[in-house]
């Protein structure tokens, strides 16, 4: 757990700060979700194309288990009278929203809580007004007034791209408690760990399974799965992580429903059928213990019941299938990087380039030495052009990553070149290596109150030299510089000492400008080994 808590201690520190003299954006129930959408990489499962996975053996008996005739119901809608309302809401906040500690009473299986200790430290990004005003958690009620029940709360800090749910939320007066608490970076496909919950029984998200009036009554198509609840679980499957119920014949959490494709939906109206469409594609998935075919949605006083629920109810638990248990899409082989062309450009950036490999998908991307590209335009799986961004002189690694995280590197595929001048050797300059290296040394004196110098040189091969600091018959430095590009794409620097004053080796490569130094502190006799030089 030490790891743990201090990637999310690392986490809190690198977020929360605020900016001096700022105050934070005020958080906007309902607001504008961050894109691209939906929410999570196209390959997380909650974005994952079933229509063509296989039906699970059991499928029948879990729709017979769930009751073949019970109809679909959409546990979503507005105002429902007073402080209550119907749905989930959501939060949407600033990066420098304030970040608040809450106490769990699952604190082992929470975020932002000290798992050696069991102290929670500041990680929510709760606002304030959720204390006292009504619509900001589940149900309703305000955060001082304890109901009972889910009292979810949802939180995406729109600037980072995190998202945070809590479960069974109130304020004591003195501070937020709750059930249990978890963080999602939606950059990335991060399950929970084996065995652990969420705010939701099967340890998944809950926002990006939410039915929401935007993308209903939107233009696109929808392009993710729905929460579903089901009265009985039975253990769990992928993508879930939680037992929540062990009852023999009930489906998993984590289990996939799916609409069948014979389904006729052409009667419902433009925006029911793009949402059933939706079922069709990527179907529903056992997320929490509830009532049998709820369907979880968004509060939002646009809805109208008059439409959602007579439509819902028109569907049967036996107008789906279970598809196969844990199914997941075969992961597409990792991108391979086999070249760049040009290989070496300015320091300054801006060279266009053309990478070649294989693997490559809509939606990669491409760094030098760590650095993203710009303007990546994926042509074919085994070509894409980027422009380079600044660096320093020197030979650098080529990466392309795919949308789903995999990633290819070619080691020292494309070297930036700085202002260069040609090695000219000297008395006290080496040219190594096809005089590509030119090597110079300073020295200071430790024993005789700091007096200085430079190295004198005298080359012995074309890789290999030596210097003499205070006599020509007293050799105090060996230095070598080999090509070591065909074993790992580096140049090699390598010293043999023989003196203990002070000296710094300055190293410079002549085609690209880079320079590498390498220092002796006075007193010490150290060899050294550089087999990624330049």
């Amino acid at each position: 757990m030490k790891r743990r808590w201090s990637v999310l201690a690392a986490l809190l520190l690198s977020s929360s700060s605020l900016l001096h003299g700022q105050a934070p954006l005020a958080a906007t129930p309902g607001g504008a979700l961050p894109g691209p959408l939906p929410l999570f990489p196209a390959s997380n499962w909650w974005n994952l194309d079933i229509s063509a996975a296989p039906v699970d053996p059991g499928s029948n008996a879990f729709i017979n288990y769930i009751g073949a005739t019970r109809g679909l119901h959409p546990d979503f809608g507005g105002d429902a009278g007073g402080t209550d309302i119907y749905g989930m809401p959501y939060i949407v906040v600033d990066g420098t929203q304030p970040k608040r500690a809450v106490t769990f009473e699952y604190s082992d299986e929470s975020d932002g809580v000290n798992h050696d200790t069991d102290q929670s430290f500041p990680f929510y990004p709760i606002p304030d007004e959720a204390i006292t005003q009504a619509k900001w958690i589940e149900g309703g009620a305000p955060g001082n007034v304890n109901t009972g029940g889910d009292r979810h709360m949802l939180i995406v800090d729109k600037d980072n791209k995190h998202l945070y749910e809590l479960f069974a939320l109130y304020h004591n007066g003195t501070g937020w408690v709750a059930g249990s608490g978890a963080f999602f970076d939606l950059n990335i496909n991060g399950r929970r760990p084996e065995g652990w919950t969420s705010a939701d029984a099967a340890g998944l998200a809950i926002l990006p399974g939410l039915v929401r009036y935007d993308e209903v009554y939107g233009t696109a198509e929808i392009n993710h799965a729905f929460r579903v609840t089901l009265q009985r679980a039975n253990g769990y499957v992928y993508p879930a992580s939680h037992v929540a119920g062990t009852y023999a014949g009930a489906v998993p959490m984590g289990g996939r429903l799916r609409l069948k494709a014979s389904k006729d939906i052409s009667g419902f109206s433009p925006e029911i059928q793009r949402l059933f469409r939706a079922f069709k594609k990527y179907g529903l998935i056992m997320a929490d213990n509830g009532s049998n075919m709820y369907i979880s949605g968004t509060y939002d006083t646009r809805w109208d019941n008059d439409i959602l629920n007579p439509a819902f109810a028109a569907l049967k638990a036996g107008d789906f299938e279970v598809i196969q248990l844990g199914y997941q899409q075969a992961t597409a082989p990792a991108p391979t990087v086999s070249g760049v062309a040009p290989s070496s450009g300015s320091s300054s950036g801006g060279t266009s380039v053309t990478i070649t490999g294989t693997g490559f998908s809509a939606g990669a991307t491409a760094t030098f030495g760590g650095t993203a590209a710009t303007g990546v335009s994926v042509l074919s799986p085994t070509s894409l052009t980027c422009s380079t961004p600044a660096r320093s002189p020197g030979l650098v690694d080529v990466s392309v990553s795919n949308a789903d995280g995999q990633t290819g590197t070619k080691t020292g595929a494309f070297t930036y070149t700085g202002t260069t001048t040609p090695c000219t050797p000297g008395d006290t300059s080496l040219c190594l290596n096809a005089s590509r290296f030119q090597l110079t040394v300073t020295w200071k004196n430790p024993y005789d109150g700091g007096t200085t110098g430079v190295g004198h040189a005298v080359p012995l091969t074309t890789d290999t030299g030596y210097f003499w600091f205070f006599l020509a018959t007293n050799v105090e430095l060996v230095i070598k510089v080999l090509d070591g590009r065909p074993v790992n794409g580096h140049f090699w620097v390598f010293t043999g000492a023989l003196s203990d004053v002070e000296y710094t080796i300055t190293v410079r490569d002549s085609q690209t400008g880079a320079v590498k130094t390498y220092f002796n502190p006075g007193r010490t006799l150290a060899s050294k080994s550089d087999t990624a030089a330049f």
